[in-house]
Formats: structure tokens, sequence, C-alpha cells
């Protein structure tokens, strides 16, 4: 792969600036990147002007400047001006000054990626567009943040295909005027991804009820859907709207579907089918425009055969279904998650800044049968009980141990999965710095970059 088969936007070519002394390598790469616009500097001075005027999102910067060039102080001042000025920005540390050490201490000042000298045009090219697609991702969360209150698709976080895959769902049939519904295990974020759909789709503007229907008494449930007239049975004061009526022109997110009473559910029915509604007492038909967005972790199709559920109200409620997958089939997923739980809870331990590697590694390697519920209990608890200022895999309280392999026994998919595992985990754990991630896994970059290229996995 060449930089040239890299695609991004073809509207107006992104800033590139380049901060190098050597002016045959500053032609060298001007031609080499013919897909940006770009900017030379050769010292600190013409770097932070050029900064300044162009903003440009991805910098490559040599650690050898004048009037140091054969050392990295004049180098690494650079990097920490231009990212005093301007935090969002890419800055490629590139130097053949002590490579490992000045790799270390630019990727702990704040340099997003770190390249070897001599140059490959070709791999450095795919650093480089590939910042550019990080930049342009995260200017379109934060624009994305600004326009939705902070939240895109319900505030998700996942770096793992398998839920990646599901959001992009999610958002396609979101304007699609459909019932749609999640299936997945206790603790998957079936609540969070209802709201996203709501978030996502023409309906915003209107409420999102929730409502679970396993945790209501059956013989209450249905005044919480549908409401009551005053004066509809003792302890009735008051005319009440139902959980239905309440998400006019919104979402009403049934919680739990498969816990809905067979008699109820012919009430239901006849609402999807006629649009209208009767409160408990009443005598009018009531029309309300509500969107049904359901979820369940339960086995509908047995329930179906087994006569506990109506196939009609399936279908009425399935014309979009989404799978969910498990926490532990989601790698990586588990650190990020668990880093984001720790800021959340930080208040409640202010000393606590992060996690230490060995309780990222107990995260990795426990199964969370309770999933996501399960990892926010758990992270929310170490937090409290930290004594230091990382939690570490004492705090957590996890057995040792891991999630099996099964019946597999075949070698070569055991190491694909494990090689595909070891991949997401360490970019998990590195925030998507591959420079990071390789060091942790022990290889060198380009043989990460071909690990990643062979099991789909992007940073």
């Amino acid at each position: 792969m060449t930089l040239r088969d890299v695609q991004y936007d073809r509207g107006a070519k992104p800033k590139l600036l380049i901060v190098e002394d050597d002016e045959g390598l500053q032609r060298q790469l001007r031609w080499a990147y013919d897909d940006y616009e770009v900017i030379v500097a050769g010292d600190r001075a013409g770097a932070i002007d050029a900064l300044r005027a162009e903003e440009p999102a991805v910098v490559t910067l040599d650690l050898g400047l004048p009037p140091d060039p054969d050392g990295v102080s004049e180098g690494f001042a650079t990097l920490d001006e231009m990212l005093r000025l301007k935090p969002d920005i890419k800055v490629i540390v590139a130097s053949g000054h002590g490579a490992r050490e000045s790799a270390l201490r630019a990727i702990a000042a704040g340099a997003w990626d770190f390249y070897s000298k001599p140059v490959d045009i070709d791999e450095l090219g795919l650093i480089v567009a590939r910042a550019f697609h990080v930049h342009a991702l995260e200017a379109e969360n934060a624009r994305l943040a600004r326009a939705d209150g902070g939240t895109v698709l319900g505030g998700m976080i996942t770096a793992a295909p398998e839920m990646l895959k599901v959001a992009r769902t999610i958002e396609r049939v979101a304007n699609a005027d459909v019932s749609v519904m999640l299936l997945g295990a206790s603790g998957t974020g079936k609540e969070l991804l209802a709201r996203g759909l709501h978030e996502a789709s023409a309906r915003k503007g209107g409420a999102f009820v929730a409502i679970n229907c396993a945790a209501i008494p059956e013989n209450l449930l249905e005044a919480e859907l549908f409401g009551h007239e005053k004066g509809a049975f003792t302890g009735a004061i008051k005319t009440t709207e139902g959980k239905i009526e309440q998400a006019h022109e919104g979402t009403l997110f049934l919680d739990e579907i498969g816990d809905v009473p067979l008699p109820l559910q012919v009430k239901l029915l006849r609402f999807l089918q006629e649009r209208t509604i009767e409160r408990i007492g009443g005598r009018r038909a009531i029309p309300v425009d509500t969107r049904i967005v359901c979820a369940t972790h339960q086995d509908l199709d047995a329930m179906i055969a087994d006569a506990r559920f109506r196939e009609d109200l399936y279908y009425r409620l399935a014309e979009i279904v989404v799978r969910i997958p498990a926490l532990a089939e989601r790698p990586g997923d588990a650190g990020l998650l668990a880093r984001a739980f720790v800021q959340r809870y930080a208040k409640l331990n202010p000393a606590v800044k992060g996690l230490a590697p060995d309780a990222l590694a107990a995260i990795d390697r426990w199964g969370w049968p309770g999933n996501v519920r399960e990892l926010e209990n758990r992270m929310k608890r170490a937090v409290i009980m930290a004594d230091g200022k990382l939690v570490t895999a004492a705090d957590l309280d996890l057995d040792r141990g891991g999630a099996e392999e099964g019946d597999v026994i075949n070698l070569k998919a055991l190491r694909d999965a494990a090689d595909s595992r070891a991949v997401r985990r360490a970019l998990a754990r590195t925030e998507g710095n591959v420079s990071n991630a390789a060091k942790l896994l022990g290889i060198s970059r380009p043989t990460l970059y071909d690990l990643m290229k062979a099991h789909g996995v992007s940073a």
C-alpha cells in the first residue's frame, strides 16, 4: 500500500507542515506529498509562524533543527510550543538522534507518532495519511458533540468493528420511521443505543421515554403504558397519560419486551396497527404518533414456539432487528470503557488519575459476563477503593484467568484470533498510537501495520 492508495476528502487539500532543515529532503517530501497543501519551514521561528498563519492539521517535525542541528533541544522546544498553541494538532516527530530515547520523550511530551530516519517515503506517508484521517474524525466528533449536547450516538464509546457496525446500522435506520428491536445480553447498552437512535432521528425534538417492562408488576404495566382516566380504579384520583402518550412525536423504548404478558400484548398490537390508544376507563380513541424501539435478552423465537409471545406482535416490533455483541466479543472496548469510567467517577476519589498496566491486563483477561454494566460497577468500586494515583489489579478484585477458546483446535485459527485480539487491545491501551502499541507488543511498527491490515484493524 502507498500513500496514494489512501483516499480522503477530495475538496480542498489538507494542509501539511513539514519542519525540516535539509533542503534536499524538503524537496523530496514536497514532491511525495502532492495530495496535500505542503508548507515548509526550516527552523522553529518559521514553523511557529506557519502554524499560526496556515493552521495545518498535521506536522512532520525533525528534532535536529538549527541552531542545534546535531541535538534535539530545538526540536523539542518547537514541539512544546506547537502543542501549546494548537493542542489538537497531530505532530509526527522524525529524527535519527537517539531514536528510542527521543521516541519515548516525544510521545510523553504529546507527539502523535514517531518515525526514525532515514525516511521511507511510503511508510511515513501512511502515518501522515492516518494522522489526517484521525484529525478529521476528531473534528467531526467535536462538531457533533457541540450540535447534540455532548453525545455522539448516545455517547457510545467503542473502537470494535462489531459495535461500529451496529452504530452504522442504527444511523442508517434512524430516519426511517420503522420499529426497531435491539437484541443482546443484559448490560450491553441497549438503552444507550436506543437513545442514540432517537437523537439521530427526525424525532429528536420529541421526548425519549423509557420503560422496563420487567420491573413493573403485571397489574400496573397496562396503566403505565396506556394511562388511565380519573376514577378508573381505586386510587385513580386524576387522569394520567401513559408512556405511549408521553412519547407522542418522540420515541418509546420498551426494555425487556419479552416480559409483557399475553393480554397486554394484544392491546399493544392494536396500538401498532391503528396508532390509537384508549386509556383505562376511557371511551375514546386517542391518536398517538410514537415510534417504538424495544429490546430483550430473551429468545423470542423460543417464546413464540411456546405460545408465550405473539408472532404477529413480533413482526410489528421487529421491522428492523439489530443484534448487539457482548463486551467479550468487542476486543479493546473493555479498556476504553474502563478509562472513561475512571474519569467519570474520579470525583469520588480525586487522587485517582488513571489505570495501572496490571489493571488493564486484568480487564483484558476478564470475560465480563455482566457486560458494560458489570464493568462500570467494578470501575466505580475500584476508584473508591484505590489508595494511589492509579487503579491497580488488586483494586479491581478480579480473579485471575481469562476467557477460554472454546472447542476451536485449529492452530492457525487460534493464532489469528489471538493476534487480532492482541493488536486491538494494544491499540486500545495506547489510544491508537501505533508506535506505542508496537512497543507494547514487542514488534516493529511495520510488522504491526501488516497485522492491522491482515486483520482489518484500524487505529
